[in-house]
């Protein structure tokens, strides 16, 4: 493989397909790996998928992402909503960066509909349920040329 994607999800994404089926889908993070494997193939590339219900191991793997990844695809959960130090974790990041959500944050409750990530990502997608991040994926393939 000649390029690496970094997947990072944040808090409570380990839950995905048992937490609100209704809202987030009956699809599993090991599901959307897959998925995700399969588009980065399309164009060469390989992906490292991360999730952890904490702030600073998220900002640690995106300064390493800074030497080994090629493109980052986050869904940052509810940090999303809180989190400037994850933020000016990828403002130091020179690579294209897409944020994902799986629900529509923005038909959600009001504290939902900003998100600090949307400032450095180089687009947003939102309620696609897990296919936003294939699309994230096929994404940075174009970005990534």
């Amino acid at each position: 493989m000649s390029k690496t994607i970094l997947i990072l999800n944040g808090p409570n994404l380990n839950l995905l397909g048992k937490r609100q089926p209704e809202i987030y889908g009956a699809a599993t993070l090991n599901d959307v790996a897959k998925l995700c494997a399969t588009a980065a193939s399309a164009f060469d590339a390989g992906v490292l998928m991360r999730q952890s219900n904490h702030e600073g191991e998220l900002v640690d793997w995106i300064h390493e992402a800074r030497e080994s990844a090629d493109g980052v695809v986050i869904n940052p959960g509810a940090y999303s909503h809180t989190s400037i130090a994850i933020l000016d974790a990828l403002n130091t990041y020179d690579g294209p960066v897409i944020e994902v959500h799986i629900s529509n944050i923005h038909a959600r409750e009001a504290f939902r509909h900003h998100s600090y990530v949307s400032h450095r990502a180089n687009g947003v997608i939102a309620g696609c349920g897990i296919d936003g991040y294939v699309f994230a994926v096929q994404r940075l393939g174009t970005l990534l040329g």
